[in-house]
């Protein structure tokens, strides 16, 4: 039996990947990298949201396509691919999926309709349930929120924040709050943006369901891990398609390095090391619908061995290219700093893998 996409995901993904070859070009990105295109986030941005990007998993009866995460997951790779610097996973993802599980039916006719509408956009914060950090506990008391959250994703222009405190309960605030203090996190990937988020007395609605509990706020993780993973691995595949469209044109000593045997080898592991990959994405992802037991387990596995895979992919393509690889003539480092920025996102590899191992008893 054959386990893949559809017709119907891969022809949205080519979709995707056509708009951003279009618009995102290489060009523009090294131009917005640089100041000059100060515009071209939201330019982007508003070219995929005609696509419906923002609809997918939101359900009919709130303006949405009630698709599953499977065609999420593929849209979540091709927007990789094309190191779309655009809010998707915090905002069109987790986002309504938390309201989805967690909200009540009020909260899912206000939110899921203004994501539907395009009139919100989310910024979503999960550190503090992942791993607390020192001196940036968030405290949620009386309708209210103090504290600090760290490393909060798709914050671009965001309309609101969802929040989660180290107890799992999620709770969402809007943007223009007077307590509010938005601080831009300078990162290595330029395309995603992250911030951090100082909450002083902070109007808070708590999403009012009795599954706003930890366990649900694990599968959100469980999704966004899934998702980053998703990404990298489309940002990996470029890379390794990069490396060998150099390998055969570039030469030395009068032939194509493609045709010299280390070469080859190199670029043989990186395309046997990604291939399963993707079943492993694939297979994540329905869980997530469909074997929910297993949905943590594999969202872990696909987090932490695809970084792995997608880090290494990054490093050897870099390689191929020889010097030309860590110029900005090729751009090959947009992908590269995106690979290394998702690595980190919702938890590390060793964070992850430990988690993987508590769930299993070891």
């Amino acid at each position: 039996m054959y386990f893949g996409l559809s017709e119907e995901q891969q022809s949205f993904q080519e979709i995707i990947r056509k708009f951003l070859d279009d618009e995102a070009t290489i060009e523009k990105i090294k131009l917005f990298n640089k100041g000059d295109l100060s515009d071209f986030p939201e330019t982007i941005h508003k070219g995929l949201l005609e696509l419906g990007i923002n609809n997918l998993i939101i359900p009919e009866q709130y303006g949405g396509l009630g698709l599953d995460i499977l065609f999420a997951t593929a849209v979540s790779q091709s927007l990789g691919a094309g190191v779309a610097p655009s809010p998707f996973i915090g905002s069109y993802v987790l986002a309504p999926f938390a309201i989805l599980q967690t909200g009540n039916d009020e909260q899912k006719e206000k939110y899921l309709l203004g994501i539907s509408e395009a009139k919100m956009r989310f910024g979503v914060g999960l550190t503090e349930y992942i791993a607390s950090r020192d001196n940036a506990e968030i405290i949620f008391e009386n309708g209210k929120i103090n504290g600090r959250a760290l490393f909060v994703i798709d914050a671009a222009n965001a309309t609101h924040y969802l929040i989660s405190d180290s107890s799992g309960i999620l709770s969402i605030i809007d943007s223009n709050d007077p307590g509010l203090e938005i601080i831009n996190l300078t990162t290595v990937d330029k395309t995603t943006s992250v911030v951090e988020l100082k909450m002083n007395n902070v109007n808070a609605e708590q999403l009012d369901s009795p599954e706003n509990n930890s366990s649900n706020t694990q599968r959100l993780v469980d999704l966004g891990r899934l998702m980053i993973a998703a990404d990298s691995l489309g940002a990996a595949q470029v890379m390794i398609d990069k490396a060998v469209e150099y390998s055969m044109q570039r030469k030395q000593f009068g032939r194509a390095i493609g045709s010299f045997q280390a070469v080859k080898h190199m670029c043989a592991q990186m395309a046997a090391d990604l291939e399963p990959c993707y079943s492993l994405i694939w297979y994540s992802a329905h869980s997530m619908d469909h074997i929910p037991e297993e949905s943590n387990l594999m969202a872990s596995h696909s987090k932490a061995h695809v970084s792995d895979v997608a880090s290494y992919i990054a490093k050897t393509s870099t390689e191929v290219h020889g010097g030309m690889g860590f110029t900005d003539e090729l751009g090959l480092h947009y992908w590269f700093k995106r690979i290394g920025l998702n690595r980190q996102l919702l938890g590390g590899v060793d964070t992850v893998r430990e988690e993987a191992a508590d769930s299993q008893g070891f």
